[in-house]
């Protein structure tokens, strides 16, 4: 950061009553001492509050975000804080765990490649994959908790659909994100049902799931005419409906299932093995499920609700178990992941990946 906007920038909050105690400087390149001298008498700014954070994204660099924590503790931010606040720090941080997954996001020893199939990939020239960051993000905490690293391609769905699935056999492993509307969705099913015959390792996170279920009341049970009432209302075979406390709602605003919710998990399914536990809870945001009425038949046919709600209602998670990975979940588990804890079913997905 130049010297001259910092100190504008500072006179800005001051003049709305704002006094800055602390400066954090972004730049191509970290900040040198003189730089911070300069920045300390033009913005009255002590010089030891006047916190470096160069770029981490780019070819000369890590090339990482997750080396940002360990460039701020380099300047101490957190031990400067604490003393500006008067509170005791006597708890000295441990990084070795966080600096072991850094060094395998910097520098893996393996490498797969995962096609996400997606809805949103660009306007003209910009890339939309920040749409799926949290996506994104998960299967790299799980590549480094595996000593791997992913690269993901945004297929487009609708390419898909137009040109067939045949180049997703280059691919480690498939993966369908949530979404909504119509768009693409033929694509999507062509390739849960590619990855299912072809075995190849599979992950759908909420309408991921769906779209998998009406994929195999097709393609396994015979519902020809099977879809969701999201994408077709008026269906012979709506093995995907709206939620029961949905359909007479007119003002939607705030009112889909939202949030945390728990589940049971079937003892001895992958899902449990996955999650170590029999009872999870997750995020969520959906206002379609899979329809009861429908439960019995893909059950008898083979597909395993690997979990549920506790009123044994809505089906959170399916598997195949016959599959090397194919795993689907009406939730969210991307918004609990993180790099020193991986979500379960991204960890076990990159794993059956390496496999």
């Amino acid at each position: 950061m130049k010297t001259k906007p910092t100190q504008l920038a500072v006179k800005l909050l001051r003049e709305n009553g704002i006094q800055p105690n602390f400066i954090l400087c972004r730049g191509k390149k970290a900040l040198d001492e003189e730089r911070k001298r300069k920045i300390e008498v033009y913005a009255n700014i002590k010089r030891d509050n006047v916190i470096s954070m160069p770029d981490v994204i780019g070819p000369e660099t890590a090339n990482t975000i997750y080396v940002i924590p360990r460039d701020l503790e380099k300047e101490r931010m957190a031990e400067k804080i604490m003393d500006h606040l008067k509170l005791e720090n006597k708890k000295e941080p441990n990084w070795t765990e966080w600096d072991r997954n850094v060094k395998k996001i910097v520098n893996p020893s393996k490498k797969i490649k995962i096609a996400m199939i997606v809805k949103y990939v660009s306007i003209g020239d910009y890339q939309l994959t920040d749409s799926y960051l949290s996506v994104n993000e998960s299967l790299k905490h799980a590549g480094a908790k595996n000593d791997c690293r992913v690269e993901i391609s945004f297929i487009n769905a609708k390419d898909l659909e137009e040109n067939g699935v045949e180049s997703l056999r280059e691919f480690d492993g498939i993966l369908v994100p949530g979404g909504f509307g119509s768009s693409g969705v033929e694509g999507k099913i062509a390739s849960i049902k590619f990855a299912r015959e072809k075995d190849i390792p599979f992950l759908g996170l909420c309408l991921g799931l769906q779209l998998s279920v009406v994929e195999y009341a097709r393609n396994v049970c015979n519902l020809a005419k099977a879809h969701s009432t999201e994408i077709e209302e008026f269906i012979e075979h709506p093995v995907v409906d709206i939620l029961f406390d949905q359909i007479n709602l007119e003002n939607k605003g705030g009112t889909m299932r939202l949030g945390s919710y728990p589940a049971r998990l079937r003892e001895g399914s992958r899902v449990a093995s996955l999650y170590g536990n029999l009872e999870v809870s997750e995020r969520h945001r959906h206002r379609y499920e899979v329809n009861p009425k429908y439960h019995s038949i893909l059950r008898d046919n083979g597909l395993v609700f690997s979990g549920m709600s506790p009123d044994n209602q809505l089906v959170e998670f399916i598997e195949l178990p016959e599959n090397k990975f194919f795993v689907a979940t009406q939730a969210h588990p991307e918004f609990k992941s993180s790099l020193l804890k991986p979500a379960p079913l991204f960890d076990g997905f990159v794993k059956a990946c390496l496999d």
